[in-house]
């Protein structure tokens, strides 16, 4: 057996469904075993880095390895993005790359690179196959790390003719990995426990670390009593009409959380599944801990004390480690209640055509269980601190990494894990000019997606933070307005463009998302409003300080 099929039929007892990449003659010996087995589709994007998104997204939704291909040399470069974006999500997706022959080593091959120490800071684990004896053990230990522990991106560069060399010995396939679940330490389970039923008032604070664990979650929230707030990244979790709900704490949250945050009453905070970053802490405000006694649940070591300091670190899986907590608490298990609640009613849209007021008439019209991927872009504060949570799970924000494009990518990667659901990307315009082209991707593949183009002719995150940071913002930070609906329909598929309120019907959405293919909604918007951004601008203003 070739060291090409025994790596494909290692990764198939994983459930490998799809391949995301572009072959070319350094790993065109791995695409070609696909063709024997129709289990396998492989995703063949128009850029590596798209790949790369793709992977991690669909690995997320799917809980199973993302596994991403590309060539040597510049292939591998431009999944760098994609793999730091991985480590970031803490998502499991084995990136392979290829290599020049090892014949060829140091003599200028075609493409050559030792790709394998740029992948190290991004990855969990880097390396080159060396010779044909190493293949087996390597992927075994890479697809290993992926899953273990915190679950993230690995590596693998494999030389062109180790591909194509025949395995001595035994082929028999080592043992996969099965995704296991961690365990906190029991006694800090029982403190935690005795403090949350103390009788004090606190606060839940849910990263998105905190998902597969909402329905044992809200059942906690109900108990106790205390206010649910999500950082931006975790937006989506907790329906916007649950009583206890007080939203967005953090970059372009709210003020319902703030106050929460402020009230020296509320003397107990459990942080769920939350490194507590940069946007999560409204720039590490102090005010989340000050006076507070803290219990933190991760299955990160790194994060506990890494800026606030912690009481009780809970170790553990989230949803093991919540459900421990409820059985010592006697409460009856999560149902559908917990998550269940009324109908949230329509909001009062204003007429005036604005960001706001767009994205809140387009919300009305569409599926409640839909799924936003959310791009980088102005755009996200407006979705982060006004659209409604109407059903758990309908948002993917990516604030952590922050990579423009990286939205229309992860809708792709969502929809193929989840077919059924409606998805929607909300992206920009400059969003679009990096990754736009993989709206070609979805209709070679036939998936269903809207992607919404909020054109403003503009970077506008960088137009308003120079404007408000500096006081003056370069003309070239614009451009003239270029019709992205043009653009989709010589991709020839369905497009719309939107220049008014009146223009957002509900025949607009069934119109465009009635066929088995993408669509592409253009929003030819320029708002002059200062997005709600919160205090991020103060932040950045802070270091030009004396």
């Amino acid at each position: 057996m070739k060291a090409a099929q025994w790596i494909i039929d290692y990764l198939r007892q994983g459930g490998l469904d799809y391949v995301f990449g572009i072959p070319a003659g350094s790993v065109n010996a791995l695409f070609d075993k696909m063709y024997e087995h129709a289990d396998i589709t492989p995703i063949i994007t128009k850029h590596e880095g798209a790949a790369g998104y793709m992977a991690a997204a669909y690995a997320k939704r799917s809980d199973k390895l993302g596994v991403c291909i590309a060539s040597s040399g510049p292939g591998a470069t431009n999944l760098l993005s994609g793999a730091a974006n991985a480590m970031r999500e803490q998502t499991p997706v084995l990136f392979i790359t290829g290599s020049v022959p090892t014949s060829t080593v140091g003599l200028n091959a075609s493409q050559e690179l030792d790709v394998v120490p740029m992948f190290a800071p991004v990855a969990k684990y880097s390396r080159r196959v060396e010779s044909i004896h190493e293949v087996r053990e390597v992927f075994k230990e890479a697809v290993c790390k992926a899953f273990a522990g915190i679950p993230g991106p690995v590596h693998v560069a494999v030389p062109i003719n180790i591909q194509l060399s025949m395995l001595e010995g035994s082929t028999e396939l080592l043992e996969y990995p099965a995704k296991r679940r961690l365990s906190p330490v029991e006694s800090n389970v029982s403190e935690a426990t005795r403090i949350l039923s103390s009788n004090r008032q606190g606060i839940i604070f849910l990263g998105q670390g905190a998902k597969d664990a909402m329905p044992d979650i809200m059942n906690l929230v109900d108990y106790l009593g205390w206010p649910a707030v999500t950082t931006p990244q975790a937006k989506g979790l907790v329906p916007t009409n649950h009583p206890n709900a007080r939203g967005v704490y953090g970059f372009a949250g709210h003020q319902t959380a703030t106050e929460v945050m402020e009230d020296r009453e509320n003397s107990i905070i459990f942080i769920i599944g939350s490194s507590l970053g940069e946007t999560a802490t409204n720039n590490w405000n102090p005010a989340l801990t000050a006076d507070r006694f803290v219990i933190q649940l991760d299955h990160d070591p790194t994060v506990f004390d890494r800026k606030y300091k912690v009481d009780i670190s809970l170790l553990g899986d989230a949803q093991t480690t919540i459900l421990e907590i409820n059985n010592k608490l006697r409460l009856p298990a999560a149902g559908e209640k917990s998550q269940a609640q009324a109908k949230i009613p329509p909001q009062a849209v204003n007429e005036k055509y604005e960001t706001q007021n767009v994205l809140q008439r387009f919300q009305s019209h569409v599926p409640e269980n839909t799924l936003f991927t959310v791009d980088i872009g102005e755009f996200m504060s407006y979705v982060i601190h006004y659209m409604d949570v109407k059903k758990p799970d309908t948002y993917d924000i990516n604030v952590h990494f922050g990579a423009m494009g990286s939205g229309i990518s992860n809708a792709l990667g969502a929809k193929l894990a989840d077919p059924e659901r409606p998805v929607v990307s909300i992206t920009g315009d400059g969003c679009f000019f990096m990754h736009g082209m993989e709206v070609l991707t979805a209709k070679e593949y036939q998936l269903p997606i809207l992607f919404i183009v909020m054109n403003n002719a503009r970077l506008g995150m960088v137009y308003h933070g120079h404007r408000l940071q500096y006081g003056r913002m370069h003309d070239r930070f614009e451009q003239s307005m270029v019709p992205v609906a043009a653009i989709a329909e010589q991709m020839g598929v369905k497009y719309a463009t939107v220049r008014s309120m009146e223009d957002i019907t509900p025949d607009l959405y069934r119109d465009l998302c009635s066929d088995n293919c993408p669509a592409v909604l253009e929003i030819q918007l320029i708002d002059e409003q200062t997005p709600p951004m919160g205090d991020r601008v103060k932040f950045l203003s802070s270091f030009s300080k004396s």
